[in-house]
């Protein structure tokens, strides 16, 4: 589709800024890619929309595609490479006509292979226009994975071990003398990556036991078993890993770290690899680093109403520190990125230190810490105060020397983005003066503190409202009515009180929940507590006086708020706000 045609109905529709549309143009120019291609791949606007006004320029409908109606049987009518190759797939089918999806109808030679494709069956056609990610979802029904490695094992012909330590092994005489294919370990491993990102893994898994290997994935927080193996097969796996990361093979004593990328359903994919010694054997730990879930937006994070409006507030100002805190794994580097996000233009020089790199962004320069050679946090950042910056990006506060080169840093101009270990947004200003900051320097270099949890989100297609009750209600009332008066102006609660859960279905796979969303508590510096920390008084408990003066919503309060709009489970927001 030709580019300007495009981007000027985006920009006459009001979804696409007028300079962004012209720089699009250019680039596209200069990189060989389409300007539609560059939106998705940076989610400048949503899947849907865009298709919307793609529909409307190409006269060709739109459809939704219901993942669940795609059989097999259907599927074996365009097989996997031409569905690929010319992002065409099957729709349905009835005695004279086979319904397809394409993501770009105007492309001849896919309407040629299409036209083959019809001749064969000697059947009509029917066309409807559809979005990538709709796309992706059914190209991985293309390539079922139990049945995939399933048949890897098999062609290997393994005779099952006596459940051999791996590393040990008997030695026959006649060793050598034949060598296993490769093809299948190498299958195994593909198999196993797609299936992670398939199922939208955070973490693999591969560990060797006495009898077997088991492979298990994280996903949405918790780890699930998806496979056991052959012990036999560990060793040849670990290897084919540590090839494609580059780490040394015969190396098996200590720890080693590595990185690859690869294309997974047409996504640019990070795979973080980490191995790790055991006495049955080398443990793999491979992080998945998928942009598409991992770069998000902060309404996609789940920061709504005043929260958001507190924090688009501060991070626009001139100079200061914006700490986000919560436990390990609380998604606050998924936060930071969405804030470089909003602050990533042409005129702004962003530098980022970061333990490590785990997503790329164009236009922001980042650099990962390597504390083995002496590039720690605190040697870099001050090595960054020499690149100019507007914008700084430490990945972690951890020492005091740290935490006082990101308060100078704040304090000579310039925007410092960064993270901190602490229970909830109160405790960042003890904190810090714990860490030997000076404590008046806190009120000029500080803006905003806030804190964060990770919870399951509710499936919306599967949820049903249940009414509170007991010790339950009780606590939801209590926390209802410390609302700020403006939060409980927005509440519309009439009668019982009803909280949400998921029974189950096809879209959540009988879990009841997908994906996850974060609470937040945001805290600001003001007059008011600029004064607590000069009279000397900056406890814990003065600072949650006036975050209770400030109208603050607790982690609770917005978890309550949420389970209440039927997003997440109330069980879940009291449990993880203890």
């Amino acid at each position: 589709m030709n580019n300007q045609i495009l981007l000027k109905a985006l920009v006459d529709k009001n979804l696409l800024d007028k300079n962004v549309a012209d720089k699009l143009i250019s680039e596209s120019l200069l990189i060989g890619k389409s300007a539609e291609d560059i939106i998705y791949d940076r989610a400048l606007i949503g899947d849907t929309e865009l298709v919307k006004v793609k529909s409307e320029i190409l006269k060709i409908p739109y459809k939704k595609v219901q993942i669940e109606e795609i059989t097999k049987d259907l599927l074996g009518l365009i097989s996997e490479e031409t569905a690929n190759t010319y992002k065409v797939i099957p729709l349905s089918k009835n005695k004279d006509m086979l319904v397809v999806g394409m993501i770009n109808p105007d492309d001849s030679k896919a309407q040629e292979a299409l036209r083959f494709v019809a001749k064969q069956l000697r059947i009509n056609l029917g066309v409807f226009l559809i979005t990538p990610s709709d796309f992706e979802l059914v190209m991985r029904k293309y390539s079922p994975f139990r049945d995939q490695v399933e048949a890897a094992i098999r062609s290997l012909n393994i005779k099952p071990g006596k459940g051999l330590i791996s590393g040990e092994r008997i030695i026959q005489l006649e060793e050598g003398v034949a060598v296993d294919e490769e093809a299948p370990v190498i299958k195994i491993v593909a198999s196993t990556l797609k299936e992670a990102v398939n199922l939208g893994a955070s973490d693999i898994h591969i560990e060797p036991e006495r009898a077997k290997m088991r492979i298990r994935f994280r996903v949405d927080g918790d780890l699930e078993e998806v496979s056991d193996m052959p012990i036999e097969l560990h060793q040849p796996i670990v290897s084919r890993v540590k090839v494609m990361a580059n780490l040394k093979i015969d190396e098996n004593r200590v720890p080693q770290d590595g990185r690859f990328r690869s294309i997974v359903f047409n996504r640019d994919i990070d795979f973080r690899i980490s191995t790790f010694p055991t006495p049955a054997g080398e443990k793999i730990a491979i992080r998945v680093l998928d942009p598409t879930t991992g770069l998000k937006s902060l309404d996609d994070l789940g920061l709504i109403g005043r929260n958001l409006e507190i924090v688009k507030e501060g991070i626009m100002k001139p100079y200061g520190m914006v700490l986000l805190t919560g436990p390990t794994g609380s998604g606050k580097t998924t936060t930071l990125y969405a804030l470089l996000q909003i602050l990533n233009k042409v005129n702004v020089n962003i530098v980022s230190l970061e333990d490590p790199v785990e997503y790329f962004i164009d236009g922001v320069n980042q650099s990962q810490v390597r504390p083995e050679i002496g590039y720690d946090f605190a040697f870099g950042l001050r090595q960054i105060l020499r690149q100019d910056p507007d914008v700084i990006m430490v990945g972690e506060i951890r020492d005091t020397e740290t935490a006082s080169l990101a308060v100078h840093s704040a304090l000579t101009g310039h925007i410092v983005l960064s993270t901190l270990h602490t229970n909830n947004a109160a405790g960042v200003i003890p904190r810090l003066i714990d860490m030997k900051v000076d404590s008046f320097l806190l009120p000029s270099s500080l803006n905003l503190m806030i804190s964060q949890r990770l919870v399951s989100k509710v499936c919306q297609n599967c949820k049903k409202a249940e009414p509170l009750a007991g010790r339950v209600a009780e606590i939801v009332k209590k926390e209802l009515d410390k609302l700020p008066e403006a939060a409980k102006s927005k509440l519309k609660i009439d009668g019982n009180i009803s909280s949400y859960r998921g029974v189950g279905c096809k879209v959540c796979k009988n879990k009841g929940v997908v994906g996850r969303i974060a609470i937040f508590e945001v805290l600001q510096m003001t007059p008011e507590m600029q004064n607590i920390i000069n009279a000397g008084e900056p406890t814990e408990t003065k600072i949650l006086e006036e975050a209770k003066r400030q109208g603050i919503i607790t982690l609770r309060q917005d978890g309550i708020l949420k389970a209440l709009d039927g997003l997440v489970s109330i069980e879940e927001i009291l449990k993880e706000t203890e």
